[in-house]
């Protein structure tokens, strides 16, 4: 079996090519990514993409790439259209004309972000900002375009490898005595490594039983503010390094208001994870195993 995986220097796919080199031949591809015969890796590139499907005929290529600088798109929303919406578009038509699963990761942005209860897949969607709107255009390209595909949304997503929100409360904490940390925005951070481990065994089974390809909803378990997000770090930092010395003595709660960006944020991000758990046989671990395990390995 042949892999195609696009995004391979990004959190997601970084991970993605540890999971996915089991299941068979891995080609893993940047942006910057050219083959000897032709053909890129570059989602600006729309032919180059489509070149690349017909060269390689993967069976399965896996989308790990995206416009993700939430509040660049505003200002950018034709690239953000071109790399979230068009190219996965694109992806899907070369997957379709070579008989390839395709696989693409979504977010819960492409919701309204309104109540307090976790969206499922059949609600409906309401994006509140560009990255949203591209996000979801990707999806139903996808939809219309490739029988075989899986989109995995997600949210909060952080990895150990590059910077994150962790990393960066800790970073704060060594320098002030007062955080002050949103606590109307509710979520669940998911590890990259949890979402390229559970992708790995989603592709094996879906390309046993086609009839499970569709749209589902990876997070980790349980939901947290950004604040709560901010405190755990914290705390555990202080567990696992007794020996670091933080000078923050309060993590305080702010609304949203408080830090205003060109990008509206959701306030409900939560996501129901019952249809992928049903169908894959799977037991999401608590966000906090995840993000203590991550810190473990960044001290």
């Amino acid at each position: 079996m042949k892999i195609l995986l696009l995004g391979k220097n990004g959190q997601v796919g970084w991970e993605l090519q540890r999971s996915l080199a089991p299941l068979g031949e891995l080609v893993a591809l940047d942006r910057h990514s050219t083959l000897v015969d032709g053909g890129c890796g570059d989602l600006h590139n729309l032919e180059g993409l489509r070149d690349t499907v017909q060269r390689l005929r993967p069976d399965v290529i896996v989308n790990a790439a995206a416009h993700t600088a939430v509040d660049k798109a505003e200002s950018e929303p034709e690239l953000a259209r071109t790399v979230n919406a068009l190219a996965p578009g694109v992806l899907a038509q070369a997957a379709q004309a070579v008989g390839a699963l395709l696989v693409h990761y979504s977010t819960d942005y492409v919701f309204d972000g309104s109540g307090n209860t976790p969206w499922t897949e059949a609600d409906p969607t309401g994006p509140l900002n560009t990255y949203g709107q591209t996000k979801l255009e990707g999806e139903q390209l996808i939809e219309e375009a490739c029988e075989r595909h899986l989109i995995l949304r997600t949210s909060w997503v952080y990895a150990a490898r590059g910077g994150n929100f962790a990393k960066t409360m800790l970073r704060l904490a060594k320098e002030r005595e007062r955080l002050t940390v949103i606590d109307d925005q509710f979520g669940a951070p998911t590890g990259a490594e949890l979402i390229a481990d559970v992708t790995a065994h989603a592709v094996r089974q879906v390309l046993r039983q086609p009839q499970d390809a569709g749209v589902y909803h990876l997070t980790a378990a349980g939901q947290t503010s950004w604040n709560g997000y901010a405190r755990f770090v914290v705390e555990t930092a202080r567990e696992l390094q007794p020996e670091l010395k933080l000078a923050v003595q309060e993590v305080a709660p702010v609304p949203s208001s408080a830090f205003p960006t060109p990008a509206c944020r959701p306030l409900n991000s939560r996501l129901d994870t019952t249809h992928l758990s049903r169908t894959f046989g799977l037991t999401l671990p608590h966000w906090q195993q995840g993000v203590r395990r991550m810190l473990s390995e960044i001290f």
